[in-house]
């Protein structure tokens, strides 16, 4: 399962680059829609995330903003306005995301803000998860900062509707909490 993130030419002169991500949706990936991130989406990220640059409480806040605006042209793309959490039955529902389709996007967006020089106090890192049905947990997976004193951020979009602020506190009060307890500790 890879994300896109290369560079277009837009344009018939070619003088502006976008971005392409491919969203992911349908649960597990099982359908994708190309969105491209043009210069007035790279402005908007930019002014979103220089709100954060004092701090790296200020740079989360941005982040869940980011994600925020990142969800609403997803939507654009997908045409579905995708509702908090996974319902069991709309697997391969287009337009609908279950956590991994949700990790994925939002781990996408991550590393496209990072690639612009976007983020100063985190870097992305590897998507995690939590549960495995034997430890009365259903599994859940969310995308993943690292702050520059170690400390791992979750940013879960999951508990949100589309376009709503994600989930961002501790990876290590993430792992304990069960698939429906949300954080909202921002």
């Amino acid at each position: 399962m890879s994300i896109l993130l290369t560079p277009m030419k837009v344009g018939p002169a070619a003088a502006q680059t976008s971005s392409r991500i491919d969203i992911c949706h349908g649960y597990g990936c099982a359908f994708r829609s190309r969105l491209d991130l043009g210069p007035a989406d790279a402005r908007k990220f930019a002014a979103i995330m220089a709100t954060g640059k004092a701090s790296p409480q200020a740079e989360r806040a941005a982040v869940s903003r980011a994600v925020s605006y990142f969800e609403k042209r997803a939507q654009q793309v997908t045409g579905v306005r995708d509702q908090p959490r996974s319902e069991f039955g709309a697997s391969r529902i287009r337009g609908q995301m279950d956590c991994v389709d949700e990790s994925t996007n939002t781990d996408a967006l991550l590393r496209y803000l990072q690639g612009k020089g976007l983020l100063r106090h985190h870097k992305v890192d590897a998507r995690a998860s939590r549960g495995f049905l034997l430890d009365g947990r259903y599994p859940h997976w969310t995308a993943v900062i690292r702050a520059a004193d170690g400390t791992r951020w979750v940013v879960d979009s999951w508990y949100a509707p589309m376009g709503g602020a994600p989930d961002v506190f501790p990876l290590s009060q993430w792992k304990q909490r069960g698939v429906l307890e949300s954080g909202a500790l921002n």
